[in-house]
């Protein structure tokens, strides 16, 4: 079993970030992207510093819809408007589906989605863009798509309303957990010797001879500041790339227009645990999924131009459009009670400001580099991170002037909890004691290092955090030893998921949560 550097404790990061040397990069931002790029630079022996103002995953990259996959939407548009760079942008996506599946096996896998069909107009339509999609994927491809009759449609989805159902095309995508694999980006460049301080934040930017040379960052925990200098700058910062922009230079037009998707958590009982659901066009020509996770069943997402802010909310009017539409798919009611968790994500589109209409924009992703020198990477999507970290890493080592400096060394790149993770491992942890649901929780969240947390368990903290849910406190010392938590919010929304899961269950569990925190910050005997 792997074990976790001594470095991913808090103290030895903000120390590590006072040095004199510069370091190679700075990262601006502990999203999927910012930490990608920190792992691609550090895996190429460059010296790297990330800083999150918040916690990791905090914004965007912990709000998505949990799938990797190309994008069945952006495949119609390319299709029906022949754009080649959408046609790109989805092969390349698919691509990439299967690197994130064998570099974390532990977090992500393969998972069937039926379309139901209620027209036998759309049977060929919507079957001939599935085998497309198949075809685009090549060798990468996880499954082969097929038509199945209502009968078998009704089999693998027996929620969906059976009046007028033709059948349905079955076809494979990925899941993920999307916070926990930031997390373990973020620590896989950390054990690799990235400078990884969260609750910190860039407030200027400095110059040396016209390029921008470094930052001064602001620790949000004790407010000292400090001085960091740099050869290159990455700004990637998500829906705030043009604020850090303006640091650099206060003219600086917008890249950015801002969409908001919105999701909402379900009890289990309106999905099955191994079947996804693709309605295949909503009133206003958009998809949307119902998906069985982490126990729950999630469903999303809307697509609306939105304002940029810390913590975007679910409105009533965007949950009541994503309930609607499924109880028009479904036999089974469905109702405001059902809902146990919402909430809203900001996507970052490279577009237009003026643009009115953000779901006809593409998610292909830009690398731009000011006159300063100043990297920015925007736009993009969760599942082609890795590569938008490469082209920006290159894009850094080019304006830096790097020499000698290797390529990208990512695609192979086991994360954390994956390089000895064993798919049946969960029945080792439940021969120790443990619950089965607590044992296949941790084997998923934690892949090889489950049997630290196991450890913590049997030494005294082996009870639930939530009645109804896998989650126990040792994963709370956990976090706060080795995945940089350090708050309840970290720990619940971030590390464990059960704020997106179950909001009440999370304000229930915050005080245990703060507690053992708090028990944690005293010093060992």
């Amino acid at each position: 079993m792997s074990t976790p550097h001594a470095t991913q404790v808090r103290g030895d990061h903000r120390a590590a970030l006072e040095r004199s040397e510069p370091f190679d990069l700075l990262v601006v931002g502990g999203g999927a992207t910012g930490a990608g790029v920190a792992l691609d630079a550090v895996s190429r022996g460059l010296s790297v510093a990330l800083i999150e103002r918040d916690d990791l995953s905090s914004g965007t990259s912990s709000r998505s819809t949990k799938l990797i996959h190309g994008g069945v939407r952006y495949l119609e548009k390319a299709v029906k408007t022949l754009d080649r760079s959408q046609f790109a942008l989805v092969r390349d996506a698919l691509h990439e589906r299967s690197v994130l599946i064998r570099n974390a096996p532990h977090l992500c896998h393969p998972l069937p989605l039926v379309t139901p069909l209620y027209s036998r107009l759309q049977v060929p339509y919507v079957l001939i863009g599935l085998k497309l999609y198949d075809v685009l994927a090549g060798r990468s491809n996880l499954g082969p798509s097929r038509f199945v009759n209502a009968a078998e449609a009704k089999r693998r989805f027996p929620q969906l309303k059976a009046e007028g159902l033709r059948g349905g095309v079955v076809y494979y995508d990925g899941q993920f957990d999307d916070a926990r694999m930031n997390v373990a980006i973020a620590l896989s460049a950390a054990e690799r010797g990235a400078v990884v301080l969260t609750h910190a934040e860039v407030t200027a930017l400095h110059r040396d001879g016209g390029r921008v040379a470094g930052a001064s960052v602001t620790d949000r925990v004790d407010g000292s500041v400090v001085e960091v200098a740099a050869r290159a700058v990455v700004n990637a910062a998500g829906p705030y790339v043009d604020g850090i922009r303006r640091l650099d230079d206060a003219s600086a037009e917008p890249m950015l227009t801002a969409s908001s998707g919105v999701h909402i958590v379900l009890d289990r009982r309106f999905a099955p645990p191994d079947t996804g659901l693709l309605i295949p066009e909503t009133d206003d020509g958009r998809v949307l999924f119902l998906l069985p996770w982490l126990g729950s069943t999630l469903v999303g997402t809307t697509d609306q131009p939105a304002g940029v802010v810390d913590d975007p909310q679910a409105t009533d009017a965007e949950i009541d459009y994503i309930l609607r539409h499924v109880a028009r798919y479904f036999d089974l009611p469905v109702g405001r009670d059902d809902v146990k968790a919402a909430w809203s994500g900001l996507r970052p589109l490279v577009t237009d400001p003026k643009a009115a209409d953000t779901a006809g924009v593409s998610r292909d992703h830009v690398v731009h580099v000011a006159d300063s020198g100043l990297v920015t990477v925007a736009g993009g999507k969760w599942t082609t991170y890795r590569r938008m970290a490469a082209d920006t890493v290159a894009a850094a080592i080019t304006s830096a002037g790097l020499r000698d400096v290797p390529p990208s060394a990512t695609v192979d790149l086991r994360l954390v909890g994956a390089e000895r993770f064993d798919p049946n491992g969960a029945a080792a942890l439940q021969a120790r004691g443990l619950a089965a649901d607590v044992a296949r929780h941790l084997h998923h969240a934690y892949g090889d290092r489950a049997g630290m947390v196991a450890d913590l368990a049997e030494s005294g903290l082996g009870e639930r955090l939530a009645a109804g849910h896998p989650f126990i406190e040792a994963e709370v010392a956990y976090a706060q030893r080795f995945e940089l938590a350090l708050s309840a919010r970290d720990v619940l929304d971030r590390r464990l998921r059960l704020g997106f899961l179950d909001a009440a269950a999370a304000r229930a569990a915050a005080p245990r949560v703060e507690a053992l925190l708090a028990e944690g910050m005293r010093p060992r005997a």
